[in-house]
């Protein structure tokens, strides 16, 4: 019997619940998850938590999905597009969800609030990101110059047809830049930044290893060519052959003179992840097995020009919320969007590192940024049953500042 769990005969029927939490694995940009379109990367994890679940279709109230881009393929409603293409009957809607980064973490809290509300008993929440089959976008109508140049967007990351408005407020800066912005509020070194990403790859490597992914995990079939395919089966960015001095050998991306690079950020990837979001009575009455209860959610807006520090005070009303410190809290998934924005929000909540991201984190395993808030969440829920602890924290930051949170609690039949 686990011994820091809570019996889900102890719960309350208006609990709500997690169940059948998988996910794919995290492909390279342009690699093996690069030839399956969105919405059927989604329709492959929403169809696996039903399996999982054995929840029956015709019940699911909604579907809220998670997609930052929604400019191509995921259709701008990839929740719908997704859903249908998985099987469930025609009466189920769908509703896609985006606060960027945080988009999948959104879509679970969304799920949670509206069973909390009495909205629905039973929901599939999730998220998805194929960034490289991202578009390329160009402006029409009267944003057309009538002469000259025309300047086409890459809609996989970053600004695209920024607001003048908003650029007098603020600068418009990428995101690699606002974590320079947090190095330069910390003293955050170059040294400390290339240490938190290797430590990233190390256990990632670590984890791969050990079988620890392997419950959360559903492999994808691609192509691969003419009439070839490919199985993915594990997540592709974890480098072994990652080393301090292959790191520090890597000269700053985004500011001259600066220590932010490409090896202590996260990189631009595809993949999909989902979870079953119910109430305790609707669980027991189908039979389904929880692996957690949802305590609190949360959402806050920070300065943009620090964005990286938005999980900050998300974590803190979570905890508040739930009646909680930080030093209650088990284990943390914080998406490592780059090595400075994480050691920030670690020095800054207090957090012991010993209990973040244990099985390495999106410097290693990636950041498909509508996917990620699932993908932590699910990984989080898995590595609470793998080390056998209580009290889960999953934790993004979000582009143009804010942060989201939520805190679990692992759950015994």
């Amino acid at each position: 019997m686990a011994t820091n769990a809570v019996p889900f005969a102890e719960l309350a029927d208006g609990d709500v619940v997690l169940v059948a939490p998988v996910r794919t694995p995290i492909g390279r940009f342009t690699g093996g998850l690069s030839g399956v379109r969105p919405d059927d990367l989604a329709a492959l994890v929403i169809a696996e938590s039903v399996r999982r679940s054995g929840l029956q279709p015709d019940r699911v109230e909604d579907v809220f999905f998670g997609c930052a881009n929604q400019a191509g393929e995921d259709n701008r409603n990839v929740a719908r597009m997704a859903l249908l293409l998985a099987g469930l009957p025609e009466s189920v809607p769908g509703v896609t969800v985006n606060r960027l980064c945080a988009s999948g973490l959104e879509a679970v809290n969304q799920a949670v609030r509206a069973a909390r509300c009495g909205d629905g008993d039973l929901f599939i929440a999730g998220g998805v990101e194929s960034m490289s089959r991202a578009p390329y976008s160009m402006p029409r109508g009267p944003q057309m110059p009538k002469a000259g140049n025309v300047t086409i967007y890459d809609t996989s990351l970053g600004w695209r047809y920024p607001n003048p408005k908003m650029e007098a407020m603020f600068p418009l800066e990428a995101m690699g830049c606002t974590a320079e912005n947090i190095v330069d509020d910390l003293g955050i070194t170059r040294e400390d930044q290339d240490a938190f990403a290797l430590a990233s790859h190390q256990k990632a490597i670590a984890a791969q290893e050990a079988g620890a992914f392997e419950q959360e995990l559903l492999p994808v079939v691609a192509p691969a060519g003419r009439r070839q395919t490919i199985t993915v089966s594990q997540d592709e960015g974890p480098r072994p052959g990652t080393s301090l001095e292959k790191l520090a050998r890597l000269r700053a991306a985004f500011r001259a003179g600066g220590s932010v690079t490409a090896g202590n950020s996260s990189t631009l990837n595809d993949g999909a992840a989902a979870v079953v979001v119910a109430t305790a009575g609707a669980a027991r009455a189908m039979g389904m097995k929880p692996m957690a209860r949802v305590r609190s959610v949360a959402a806050a807006g920070v300065d943009p020009v620090t964005m990286g520090y938005g999980p900050v005070p998300a974590s803190r009303k979570a905890l508040k919320r739930a009646g909680l410190t930080v030093d209650d809290i088990d284990l943390v998934e914080l998406n490592e969007a780059f090595a400075a924005q994480s050691i920030g929000c670690i020095r800054k909540l207090g957090l012991e590192p010993s209990k973040v991201n244990v099985h390495g984190g999106a410097i290693a395993l990636g950041h498909p940024l509508g996917c990620s808030g699932t993908r932590i969440l699910v990984t989080l829920l898995h590595s609470l049953e793998r080390h056998d602890k209580r009290l889960g924290l999953a934790a993004l930051c979000v582009g143009v500042g804010q942060g989201v949170a939520t805190i679990v609690e692992r759950v015994h039949a």
